[in-house]
């Protein structure tokens, strides 16, 4: 399966970034615990079906059949179709939009273009003018535990946009930065302590849940992992996850 893939920085401002695949053999693979949703369309058979994806709070093995083509976006963190709350969309619980005969998209009750890699940018923009893609404005704020008013209230804002925990969040942003340090062949012992693990059988369990492969796999160089825009978190020695 082969990945390409482009970080976005449109005026919008709502997009991580673009991507594109295609299966040229029928395959198995890691979907890896990721904290953005977006939008993905897939084409088998001369037919394509469009997902609104949500957040992975775990690695769930895949598998896609020859031929098969994709294409899709990311959204930054904290924007999302109203529609369909993120939370509802979490863990491969996709909700797949409506077609007409003629191909469009059925949403909001109008029809829209399929749109193509090309234009998949255009077309969430105007999403975005007819409030069917909307954002969050204080996540990056609530994320970082820069809110006014309680606990539980910035606590329940982030989940409504996001579809997860902010500590969910943030311990697979430790995930994700490790994967990344280990196949740069950075020492186990070394992320352990950079990253803010307790110790590497807390990493290796971590790993495995969030990424579907331990440290060891990762070093001996496991499949392809496309771990996408590195995902925001801070950590601190003194008080581990």
């Amino acid at each position: 399966m082969t990945l390409s893939s482009a970080v976005l920085t449109g005026a919008t401002g709502r997009l991580e970034r673009i991507w594109t695949a295609r299966c040229d053999t029928a395959t198995s693979f890691s979907s890896v615990a990721k904290v953005r949703p977006g939008i993905a369309f897939r084409r088998v058979g001369g037919t394509t079906s469009v997902h609104l994806r949500g957040v992975e709070t775990r690695a769930t093995t895949l598998s896609s059949p020859t031929g098969a083509e994709y294409f899709g976006a990311e959204f930054r963190i904290g924007a999302y179709l109203p529609e369909f709350p993120p939370a509802l969309l979490a863990n491969l619980q996709d909700a797949v939009l409506p077609t007409a005969s003629d191909g469009r998209i059925l949403l909001g009750g109008r029809a829209w273009e399929m749109p193509t890699p090309q234009n998949l940018d255009v077309f969430l923009d105007r999403l975005e003018r007819a409030d069917l893609l909307v954002f969050e404005p204080h996540v990056e704020g609530l994320l970082y535990g820069e809110a006014a008013g309680s606990e539980r209230t910035a606590q329940s804002r982030f989940v409504r946009a996001v579809g997860l925990s902010r500590r969910k969040l943030r311990l697979i942003g430790r995930a994700h930065d490790a994967v990344r340090r280990l196949l740069a062949g950075v020492a186990i012992g070394d992320v352990v302590s950079d990253v803010g693990f307790y110790d590497q059988s807390h990493l290796t369990r971590t790993l495995r849940q969030l990424i579907g492969h331990t440290p060891a796999d990762l070093m001996r160089g496991r499949p392809f992992l496309d771990l996408g825009p590195a995902v925001p978190y801070k950590t601190s020695r003194a008080a581990r996850p």
